[in-house]
């Protein structure tokens, strides 16, 4: 029996969303120190590396910032219930930019061949891009059918795929895997990132789903009361 008087446990009313997102603002704030500190130095090395490419990673990564920023959003109940317009706006921008930074991605990579980069680290941003955009074309699609539950958990999928870009960063720069600069582990922790994306997002719609069912008989006897 639930008790509809009884107070929730502490830890309970700390929602696994706000823990999932404050995890997500701690890696982009250690890739940001770790990996971007670049981006506010001219005099920086890799500038040299990027200067081939450079226009094709501005929006590269001003398409994946937006996705990054973006995705967050679309997950909060409240904001989606009160700001209908402003999600399905955002949700389009999402939806634009993850087919923006997908392709640019693997272009880039492929460009990146003629500096020294693996062929096989080509094949493998292929595989990235395609998931990230075929998850999201999936779940725009749904959004587009009103199919509201399925949408949600595609998208939750396709953003696992876009937090792959943190992942790797924080998993090589933590272990010193990253220095030096070795392609066959960034190869490797890349892989085993990208191949346990839609793992990690299908677990995320689990939990949702069984937390979802947690709360379905407390509201029944709210409501009975």
């Amino acid at each position: 029996m639930f008790d509809s008087g009884a107070r929730q446990h502490p830890f309970e009313r700390v929602q696994v969303k706000t823990l999932v997102l404050a995890v997500v603002a701690l890696m982009a704030a250690y890739v940001l120190y770790h990996n971007e500190s670049f981006l506010v130095n001219s005099a920086a090395p890799v500038w040299k590396h990027y200067a081939p490419f450079k226009w094709w990673l501005l929006g590269h990564g001003l398409a994946g910032v937006s996705a990054l920023v973006l995705a967050p959003m679309q997950f909060s109940d409240r904001l989606r219930l009160r700001f209908t317009k402003l999600h399905r706006i955002t949700g389009r921008v999402y939806v634009a930019a993850a087919f923006t930074l997908a392709p640019l991605g693997a272009y880039i990579q492929y460009l990146d061949e003629a500096q020294g980069a693996s062929w096989t680290f080509t094949v493998e941003t292929l595989m990235q891009a395609s998931l990230m955009m075929i998850t999201t074309g999936v779940g725009f699609v749904f959004a587009m059918k009103r199919m509201i539950p399925q949408h949600r958990q595609w998208m939750t999928r396709s953003y696992a795929v876009a937090l792959t870009f943190l992942e790797i960063r924080v998993i090589l720069g933590v272990t010193g895997w990253d220095t030096p600069f070795n392609w066959e582990i960034v190869e490797t922790v890349v892989m085993v990132c990208v191949g346990s994306s839609v793992l990690v997002g299908d677990i995320a719609n689990q939990v949702y789903e069984l937390r979802s069912m947690r709360a379905r008989p407390a509201r029944a006897q709210r409501q009975a009361a």
